[in-house]
């Protein structure tokens, strides 16, 4: 039952944005809205896509940030720094309207574009709203590292991916017939999730496969997986993920918010991490944190 065709999240967030702009802005959001919900429909077609080639990949340290590479910055005017600083967005690159048709967009992606009974089938979860909560939201913070790398509007963006997140998550519990009182105690507990399940895939990405696969082991299994095959097959999964939307074009994905994702289980995928020393490594991790 949860799973919902996307419109009334849609038609909620686009009223609710249409009801707190100018009267002459009314009518461009109303088409707006319409072309946002033909791009939802449209979202739920595949796309073939070549898959890339990758190795294990682990690290000794930490990588800074810092040192990373980033979108250049741009220079900011005293008036901009000001407003943003009393918590206002000021003038972006890109008309604020399409991005969050774009923001929309892309977390429709997230919701249309994933074949999820493959991951309750390989991960062994349950087919319930919590678990569909579980997989979506490691796609929306695939989409969220992608997008913090294109400066303010990426940023911008990003806001407005949870955002529509939380306004899709709540009309499903609606859906779903939960009353109020469990709904709003429900929504709590899956915030407090989601953002500690961010700042651990944070880490996670940010280090070796051991210490993602610890993230995935405890945010998307519950700390309930004892098969290193399945640690072993999301860790594979996220990294050739990122990996693909990283070479994604930032101005499209601003202006469009299109993103196509790799199969959770692809044949003869160049990606595919060599087995014994996954397993070893991985199995390692499971024992270090039951023990710890």
């Amino acid at each position: 039952m949860y799973r919902r065709p996307l419109q009334s999240a849609v038609r909620r967030l686009v009223s609710g944005a249409a009801t707190r702009a100018a009267p002459l802005q009314v009518l461009h959001e109303k088409s707006s809205l319409s072309r946002a919900l033909v791009t939802c429909q449209r979202a739920r077609v595949f796309s073939p896509f070549v898959p890339q080639c990758r190795s294990y990949h682990i690290s000794t340290q930490l990588c800074n940030v810092k040192d990373s590479p980033r979108h250049s910055d741009e220079e900011v005017g005293t008036f901009t720094k000001f407003i943003e600083a009393m918590g206002f967005t000021g003038p972006l690159k890109y008309n604020k309207w399409k991005i969050k048709i774009a923001a929309l967009r892309m977390y429709t992606c997230c919701v249309e574009r994933i074949n999820y009974d493959d991951f309750f089938e390989k991960c062994n979860l349950p087919d319930t709203l919590n678990s569909w909560f579980l997989v979506a939201q490691l796609h929306v913070w695939m989409c969220l590292v992608r997008m913090r790398q294109e400066g303010r509007e990426g940023k911008y963006m990003c806001h407005y991916i949870v955002h529509s997140m939380w306004e899709d998550v709540e009309q499903r519990s609606k859906i779903m017939g939960i009353d109020a009182t469990h709904r709003k105690e429900g929504l709590k507990v899956m915030t407090e999730t989601f953002y500690a399940a961010i700042f651990g895939y944070d880490e996670g990405i940010l280090s070796d496969d051991c210490v993602l696969a610890s993230a995935l082991w405890k945010n998307l299994f519950g700390c309930q997986c004892e098969e290193p095959q399945q640690l072993e097959l999301m860790v594979e999964y996220v990294r050739k993920q990122m990996q693909f939307i990283d070479a994604l074009d930032g101005q499209d994905l601003l202006l469009t918010g299109e993103v196509k994702w790799r199969p959770l289980l692809e044949d003869n995928a160049q990606s595919i991490l060599k087995l014994e020393p996954v397993l070893s490594a991985v199995t390692s991790c499971i024992q270090e944190t039951l023990n710890s």
